[in-house]
């Protein structure tokens, strides 16, 4: 067992969103921006930007890391585009602060329909109904995900209901304020 699989998930989080070099078996070496690492498996995964605006997305075994080193700290630039990397492409048209007003909007509205909710994350944007169904930005009825199709259904109801009624507070009022 390498000492890489031996840190935690709490130790590698001091990684994420910083270039790092990785030492893999047979001295293989890896170079990115370390994105995040599965806490079960040890597999990394690092990003590079390349020339011609696209990206590379690496994964490295974790069972194969020798060692991982800082090579950058990265600056806020950076961790902004690394962080939003994987967000939906409907939330792309929404500012931080819109995501956050429909969050909060929604949120009330489930409680006021009497279903219990939470926020759940390190940065709560993921809304966590009942402990059996998510809802990630932008908060739409099909940013939902269960298992229980059931519930599925019937939040997916209540979801669609609010944004008719937000929509037409809007239309009315010409803002939700």
């Amino acid at each position: 067992m390498s000492e890489w699989t031996k840190k935690s998930p709490l130790e590698w989080k001091g990684y994420v969103y910083k270039e790092v070099r990785v030492i893999a078996s047979e001295k293989k070496e890896y170079k990115g921006w370390f994105l995040t690492a599965d806490p079960v498996s040890a597999n990394i995964v690092l990003v590079n930007f390349l020339e011609d605006g696209s990206l590379s997305v690496t994964g490295v075994m974790g069972h194969s890391v020798q060692t991982v080193e800082t090579v950058n700290e990265g600056d806020h630039k950076v961790r902004e585009k690394l962080m939003h990397l994987f967000i939906s492409g409907d939330c792309q048209g929404h500012s931080p602060e819109d995501l956050e007003k429909r969050k909060n909007s929604l949120k009330k509205w489930l409680e006021k329909n009497h279903i219990p909710v939470t926020e759940q994350g390190d940065s709560p944007r993921t809304l966590c109904v009942a402990g059996v169904l998510t809802i990630d930005p932008p908060y739409d009825p099909e940013n939902c995900s269960s298992s229980n199709e059931i519930i599925l259904s019937r939040v997916q109801d209540l979801i669609q209901r609010h944004l008719e009624a937000f929509q037409l507070e809007v239309k009315d009022y010409g803002h939700t304020d």
